[in-house]
């Protein structure tokens, strides 16, 4: 067969990769109109993983975009049984979630709660209720559960044919049998694919390329340099032989069995996210691979086999017929990788689904269709950019020490502030050990390990995690109290920052920020980088430290994502060069009412107001050495960001430490905390792209006035003119012993009308404090702040205040005292 008369020599996408996941990309690329897509599978469509997935098609996840994504791929694979008249066996026999512990019924009603919010039919269920809806389940220890009956299943491999004859009915093309061999690129863009088949081998010119390589992924970025951190482990389950008489039942699981239940034409599949996995192809996959199982390993699911011959009884009686052990792919944080690669913008990713590939195959391909053809995330997708994974996170020996946990933590209790116990301890700032020496309890953010609280003397280091209160709650009012009445630090190293120089740099930046950059030498200027639709893709600080040098500073989580941006938006004509200076400073804020006279005690420098106004940055001698101070605050008081050159920054610390001026450590949880209760707004949670900037309350940060077009002026400008369809609003709630996290749901006079975006508990206000939009066109501020608010917490609506200006120091007199 001569495959390259099936080939294009040009296309406007190549894909490759041709499991469910590369089949939704090029049906919905073909649905949006584009023409001469590619599709390249290096042997059979869904010999990878897709083949042998147990095809469970749940439709709550644990935001509202995964959720759409999720409801959008159960839509649709209902019409395209009718559209290509390829049977998906999809079945509408919901599932059932049961817990067997208190916390973990906690959980389920928080769930159930967030899917009301999210607009999911959902019902809890008491014990009873678990049996009549499963009755073959063994009730012991059961507490209760939840029944979602809009979930499903379907045959995974004839979903992802019926995708593919969908997108060739469009006019899309699809090679079996070819594989991609390499990439050529300059200038950060993907040039041509070169493949092979065989002994025939060539390359296709491309504009874009779609890598929904799955297992292989990893190695399909490298061709290109582009990072896609994930990796294969083994995943077992076991069907029985037919079961006489049994009647459908729906999907249920058991979290703290580690196990799941799939009926299917009168057999039962049991299914298993152990806690520990076993990573597979760490020399790599084998070229022969193709519709392959892995050795059994029955010692390994003998545990989990065990416990559900207990809790569905019948298996008992019930023979093996096949024991399945086939790789998937699975990330360090267990959401899948999606969107434009920030090394490579014309190189797209759809990977690493970890176990949810076939549920989340549609509304991931129509996403990223979408985001293709616009240029801009279409909604949002901030959970699952692959611009959040760091570069280290390629790193063989992490992905491989990772993925041992994150398979298991699928079904493990999803606590508050969990934190991994793997692959730790890679990226540390310069005062890591002096905050070990004080007490400090690290967590772990996008590899940094950072000082979340501080324990008190003889105290053990460590997370006792619950719903509640967690056991470092009352370190964490220590360390707020320090905060708003006396003087605390806490280290920053981990926050991005970023270099911008050259010529142009003052006019590049009034371009891609809404704040106005044409400021004094010295100035801090607090700004968004926005897209067309006036949604916020950063919120940063920006402080010029010369006429041709500016420093911005991103949130630890977003500097990959940022540095993309950046890049993607310089013109050829940009005398500019950015650059990532995160390692060269270290960062210690001191904060609270007597910052001010614990600085003065190791500084000469004047930090009166008169000489070190808010708002602005200085060099200033700090002990024998020399740091540059910011005066900025995200805790909403007085105090002062110092940053460091990285050899310093011990000195620094010990100097301060010497002083004894009283001021103590504390944690970022803190940080956290005292941000909430002045609602300052969090960069991913309260404030997305998918959230206009006027909307979220920072209108005042953009100025259209100033003489530069930049992106997003027309979107600031007609929500202006047109008015707010939502507005952010700050609740405390009334309970105080009640605690928010994120997703509750807002209650507006009895009816749910939003879900708090981030939430953290406000010590000096005596209650957990909530961020949130709520619908607000036609309606003056009074209007929205006149109604009755409750926040629904595992099932029971907490009253909560309403306030549009923040609860704690409305005006802003502590941060300029």
């Amino acid at each position: 067969m001569n495959v390259a008369s099936q080939l294009l020599e040009k296309a406007r996408v190549v894909i490759v990769g041709g499991g469910i996941i590369g089949c939704s990309v090029a049906y919905h690329l073909a649905k949006q109109g584009w023409t001469d897509i590619v599709l390249l599978e290096r042997k059979k469509l869904t010999s990878g993983t897709t083949w042998h997935a147990a095809g469970l098609i749940a439709q709550l996840r644990s935001s509202q975009a995964a959720t759409r994504l999720s409801k959008y791929s159960n839509d649709l694979y209902v019409e395209l049984e009718a559209e290509t008249g390829v049977a998906t066996g999809l079945r509408h026999n919901g599932s059932v979630s049961v817990a067997l512990t208190a916390a973990r019924q906690e959980e389920l009603l928080r769930t159930a709660s967030m899917a009301r919010a999210f607009g999911i039919e959902v019902e809890e269920l008491s014990p009873d209720g678990v049996l009549e809806k499963y009755p073959h389940i063994n009730l012991d220890n059961v507490q209760g559960g939840v029944w979602l009956p809009g979930d499903g299943q379907g045959d995974p491999a004839n979903i992802a044919l019926a995708l593919a004859k969908g997108a060739r009915l469009k006019g899309a093309k699809i090679v079996e049998g070819v594989r991609v061999t390499g990439m050529t690129s300059d200038h950060r863009t993907v040039r041509s694919v070169e493949w092979a088949a065989g002994d025939q081998t060539g390359s296709i010119t491309c504009d874009h390329v779609v890598n929904c390589g799955g297992m292989w992924a990893h190695e399909v970025g490298q061709m290109a340099g582009v990072n896609v951190p994930l990796h294969a482990c083994e995943h077992f389950y076991i069907v029985t032989e037919s079961i006489p008489d049994l009647a459908r039942l729906p999907v249920l699981r058991v979290p703290d069995e580690c196990a799941y239940y799939k009926e299917d034409a009168g057999k039962i599949l049991l299914g298993a996210f152990e806690p520990r996995a076993k990573p597979w192809g760490m020399d790599g996959i084998p070229d022969t691979f193709e519709f392959d199982q892995l050795p059994e390993d029955f010692d390994h699911f003998e545990p989990i086999l065990a416990q559900a011959i207990d809790r569905v009884p019948m298996l008992a009686q019930a023979g093996i017929h096949t024991f399945f052990n086939g790789p998937e792919s699975f990330t360090p944080d267990d959401s899948y990788h999606l969107g434009p690669s920030p090394e490579v913008p014309n190189l797209w990713v759809a990977a690493g689904f970890n176990s949810i590939g076939i549920q989340s195959a549609g509304g991931a391909g129509m996403a990223l269709a979408r985001w293709m053809d616009d240029g801009e995330m279409p909604f949002d997708l901030v959970d699952v950019d692959i611009a959040r994974n760091q570069t280290f996170q390629r790193n063989r020996r992490y992905l491989k020490e990772r993925a041992t946990e994150s398979l298991g933590l699928l079904y493990a209790d999803h606590w508050p502030f969990r934190q991994k116990e793997t692959a730790r301890g890679v990226r540390r700032s310069p005062f890591h050990a002096q905050l070990a020496d004080l007490g400090a309890v690290f967590g772990e953010f996008a590899g940094w390990e950072r000082a979340n609280w501080f324990a008190f003397p003889g105290e053990p280091r460590g997370y006792d995690y619950s719903w509640g209160p967690q056991n470092w709650f009352a370190n964490a009012a220590h360390e707020h109290a320090l905060i708003r009445e006396k003087c605390g630090f806490y280290d920053m190293s981990s926050f991005g920052k970023i270099k911008i120089d050259g010529l142009h740099a003052e006019t590049f930046l009034n371009r891609v920020c809404g704040g106005d950059m044409s400021v004094d030498v010295g100035r801090i200027v607090y700004t968004q980088m926005l897209n067309s639709r006036g949604g916020v893709e950063a919120d940063v600080t920006v402080t010029r430290l010369s006429e041709f040098s500016y420093l911005m500073v991103t949130p630890a989580a977003t500097l990959v994502r940022d540095m993309a941006w950046l890049r993607r938006h310089e013109d050829p004509s940009d005398a500019v060069f950015i650059t990532d200076m995160t390692a060269a400073e270290a960062v210690l804020a001191v904060m609270g009412p007597e910052s001010r006279k614990v600085l003065q005690a190791i500084s000469p420098a004047d930090f009166s107001n008169a000489a070190f106004p808010f708002g602005t940055a200085r060099e200033i001698d700090i002990g024998l050495g020399i740091a540059r101070a910011h005066r900025v605050s995200y805790v909403g008081e007085l105090g002062w960001e110092i940053y460091i050159p990285s050899d310093m920054a011990a000195h620094v610390l010990e100097t301060l430490i010497d002083a004894e001026t009283g001021a103590r450590p504390v944690g970022l949880h803190t940080m956290d905390n005292c941000r909430i209760e002045r609602a300052f707004r969090h960069m991913g949670h309260d404030i997305t792209p998918a959230d206009h900037v006027v909307e979220a309350g920072l209108g005042f940060a953009v100025k259209t006035g100033k003489p530069f077009d930049f992106i997003g002026k027309q979107a600031v400008l007609h929500k202006r003119e047109t008015g707010l369809s939502r507005r952010m609003l700050q609740f405390r709630l009334t309970d105080p012993d009640a605690m928010l996290y994120h997703n509750e749901p807002i209650v507006r006079d009895g009816k749910i009308v939003g879900h708090i975006a981030s939430g953290a508990y406000g010590h000096t206000l005596g209650g957990a404090m909530g961020l949130g939009y709520v619908p607000c066109a036609g309606q003056s501020v009074e209007d929205s702040l006149s109604a009755r608010y409750e926040i629904e917490v595992a099932g029971r609506r907490i009253a909560a205040e309403a306030s549009f200006r923040p609860m704690y120091d409305p005006k802003g007199e502590r941060l300029r005292m």
